[in-house]
């Protein structure tokens, strides 16, 4: 398709990623890193999508498809859906299970909520960058291998009541499974990943963009 025929990667020469993008890429990612683990705790930031912008820094820096199609094959899907999803709780009022209540409550600070939309940027400069870089294959062990580390760290130390990556239960903060013991919720999540999310994408971003 027109992608794989004339995409940039076909004239991509190093040094083609404007260097004000990676310093604010890396700006960014240092305020959310730094006002998220003190909030939050460290645990936090196992969240694949701040695991995900934290790998765009070096793949920005390094020019590497490796790293910025790793980053997409952990979060590019769900991104997008979290996209849709704050389009209909706030054009319809959807709550949709409660999975985005944290961005509507009204005891945190309006500007740490307003960070979380970092979320919003992010699936599109991962677009640009599979463009400009092309899509390396080889990222999609290293996806599986990363969420089968990503998750069980998730559930060890980061804090229950976060329910980051929903590793106690499938939904927002506070969500809690009891119908299945938690090593095998755990276990369903891994393999969930891999099926749902990441063979899907690397299908898909193998068809649209250019090879590394």
């Amino acid at each position: 398709m027109a992608l794989q025929k004339s995409g940039a990667k076909a004239g991509y020469t190093p040094g083609m990623i404007p260097i004000w993008l990676t310093l604010a890429t890396t700006l960014l990612t240092l305020v959310v890193v730094l006002i998220y683990w003190q909030r939050f705790g460290p645990g936090n930031l196992l969240w694949f999508c701040d695991v995900a912008l934290i790998l765009l820094v070096p793949a920005l820096w390094l020019e590497s498809a490796l790293l910025s199609s790793l980053a997409a094959l952990l979060v590019l899907l769900p991104l997008l859906l979290w996209a849709v999803l704050l389009a209909l709780r706030l054009g319809l009022g959807w709550r949709c299970g409660g999975l985005l209540d944290y961005l509507f409550i009204r005891e945190r600070p309006l500007w740490l909520r307003l960070i979380s939309l970092f979320h919003l940027p992010l699936p599109v400069l991962m677009l640009w960058l599979l463009w400009r870089l092309g899509y390396s294959a080889e990222a999609l062990p290293w996806a599986i291998v990363t969420t089968w580390l990503v998750l069980p760290l998730s559930y060890c130390f980061s804090r229950p009541q976060h329910n980051v990556n929903w590793v106690h239960g499938i939904g927002g903060e506070g969500t809690r499974q009891t119908r299945l013991p938690p090593m095998i919720h755990l276990l369903m999540l891994m393999l969930a990943a891999v099926i749902l999310i990441h063979l899907p994408s690397h299908w898909l971003l193998t068809w649209l963009f250019p090879a590394a």
